[in-house]
């Protein structure tokens, strides 16, 4: 039984949990209709997984945790997908190897969507006919699934992106829509008081779901701090690159320094080109840079090495959330999500006297916080419990999501959180400072 702690809707009627339920699973298929077969098989490193995987992966996930659980006479569509697609929760039992997803030619993709086909009808029939008293208990697991797909569906674009780029051709996997013209905006900032400030998830702002890592709330001092007003730009980052940012050991962290030499970085990822005439590859194919456009495919030694250039630093993730915190309720969520079918960063169209500007969507915002746990942290029971906890090591925590997060999937108490050398998600940079004097 997972612990509610206010994390979990526990009074949604069968038809609009089935709804969303429909929604959800419907908009990762969706998300695969540009692809072809071969496409979603292509697994181009080891902390990328194919197409293919995460459609199945994310059925595993709901005949395993909801249909061996509630559904009467339960019968596995095929019992070596139990193993085939289970991704790290050691307690179900074996895994396939994570590295070698893309050898996994068979089942094909038309076998992998016949088994989301009946395992959403089964899903579908468990809501219509689960008890009362199981009901809380099965919208709790329901819920927390959809979300596990939301992470899936930013995950299966930023792999796709990841393994078309090994394509000379440069296929596109979307379209390009016309970029407004944008005036550049300065860099303004913004003045925090600090104090001790409550942090974490609050049921009263942050909606009717959380996962265990933004857990519990609890109290945290933060020093007066001031935050940029918008996000750092590519044109930016090219004058980082001019002034040899790359080349400048006592820009980086010791570590930092390490991956710069041993994968000759000089450059985001996906960029390629020389001053004046750089092109990088995106979703929509390979694209000029745009100066006035958020950066984004940087490790968190790249965006600390550039705030460090800059001087300034990275927030922290309490203070970013103390930021977030204070925006108006109509602006907090108007930034460019996967909805917008752009997937990529869009520039900054206006910007607020009074607000930092695209908080929320956009580009993943590094911060200097360890991913750790909070005070009085306390994981999922049962199997669920391998969700977040056990990866509270070598992280480093993103907040605000980006162009491929789902609108309905973040919120200002969201912890994402990736290894210091991780490029390939949309990871970019806000600066901070302290407050002198």
């Amino acid at each position: 039984m997972l612990p509610s702690q206010n994390t979990f809707p526990t009074d949604a009627c069968a038809s609009t949990l089935a709804q969303r339920f429909q929604q959800v699973r419907a908009q990762t298929e969706r998300l695969i209709e540009p692809l072809s077969a071969e496409d979603c098989q292509l697994q181009s490193m080891p902390d990328a997984s194919p197409a293919k995987w995460h459609l199945a992966h994310l059925t595993w996930f709901f005949e395993t945790f909801v249909l061996e659980r509630f559904e009467a006479k339960f019968q596995p569509f095929n019992a070596s997908f139990r193993q085939l697609f289970n991704s790290y929760y050691n307690g179900v039992g074996h895994k396939y190897p994570r590295p070698q997803r893309g050898l996994i030619s068979r089942p094909s993709l038309q076998d992998v969507l016949a088994y989301r086909a009946q395992v959403n009808q089964r899903v579908a029939e468990v809501i219509g006919t689960t008890s009362d008293a199981q009901a809380p208990e099965l919208t709790q697991l329901i819920t927390l699934g959809l979300h596990h797909e939301q992470q899936h569906q930013e995950l299966l674009l930023t792999d796709i992106q990841h393994a078309l780029s090994f394509n000379p051709q440069s296929p596109a996997y979307a379209k390009r829509g016309p970029l407004t013209p944008t005036v550049p905006q300065p860099v303004r900032w913004h003045t925090y008081g600090g104090g001790l400030v409550q942090h974490g998830f609050d049921a009263l702002r942050d909606g009717d779901f959380a996962f265990d890592n933004e857990t519990p709330r609890h109290p945290v001092y933060v020093a007066p701090f001031e935050l940029a007003s918008r996000l750092v730009t590519n044109g930016e980052m090219m004058d980082f690159m001019a002034d040899q940012g790359y080349a400048r050991p006592e820009l980086w962290l010791s570590m930092g320094w390490d991956w710069v030499q041993a994968g000759a970085h000089r450059m985001p990822l996906y960029w390629q080109g020389d001053a004046g005439d750089y092109r990088h590859f995106t979703l929509q194919g390979l694209q000029d840079v745009d100066a006035n456009t958020p950066v984004c495919h940087l490790s968190y030694f790249e965006a600390d090495a550039f705030a460090r250039w800059s001087g300034a630093r990275l927030p922290t993730e309490f203070e970013w959330e103390l930021a977030a915190r204070q925006l108006p309720a109509n602006s907090a969520k108007s930034g460019n999500f996967v909805e917008r079918a752009a997937y990529h960063p869009m520039p900054q169209q206006q910007a607020s006297p009074t607000t930092p500007s695209q908080m929320m969507g956009d580009v993943w915002e590094w911060t200097q916080s360890n991913y750790t746990p909070y005070p009085g942290y306390q994981p999922w029971e049962g199997l669920v419990g391998e969700y977040n906890g056990k990866f509270m090591c070598n992280q480093f925590v993103l907040r605000g999501g980006s162009c491929a997060t789902p609108q309905s999937h973040i919120r200002a108490s969201y912890r994402n959180f990736f290894p210091p050398d991780a490029q390939w998600q949309f990871s970019g940079v806000r600066l901070a400072r302290d407050v002198q004097g």
